[in-house]
């Protein structure tokens, strides 16, 4: 199993390494060092929009680290499935999140995120908090 690291998990990194300071990114990255990471596509793009992307070689910088996950047919069809599913109990996550969710449930890959809330109410999806 791989990991996806969420956005939130990626913008912590990026501000722990300012710092200069090993902290809690680095050390579950180190607990884990037997897994493969992973950002996904909606993760690259939301990263796009941040403050520390402010130039495409910032965007390619933050990204670099991590190998993208790209949509596939089975990832849109998942983001539909999991999108009924939440609407149907009126527990609806975000449109990026339902991206993310679906990713990591079509991949198999666990995903690491302090969004645990909204995460944990897909079914089927290995939830990690950092």
């Amino acid at each position: 199993m791989g990991l996806i690291l969420d956005t939130n998990f990626v913008i912590t990194a990026e501000r722990e390494a300012k710092r200069r300071v090993p902290a809690r990114t680095d050390a579950f990255l180190a607990a884990h060092a037997e897994e493969a990471v992973y950002i996904t596509f909606t993760i690259a793009g939301e990263l796009a929009c941040g403050r520390s992307a402010g130039a495409c070689r910032d965007w390619e910088r933050l990204c670099r680290p991590y190998p993208i996950l790209p949509w596939t047919p089975e990832i849109l069809w998942e983001y539909g499935e999991i999108y009924r599913h939440l609407a149907a109990q009126g527990r609806l996550i975000g449109g990026n999140d339902l991206w993310i969710a679906a990713t990591a449930r079509v991949t198999g890959h666990a995903l690491v995120t302090n969004n645990l809330d909204e995460f944990q109410r897909v079914d089927g999806l290995t939830v990690i908090g950092y």
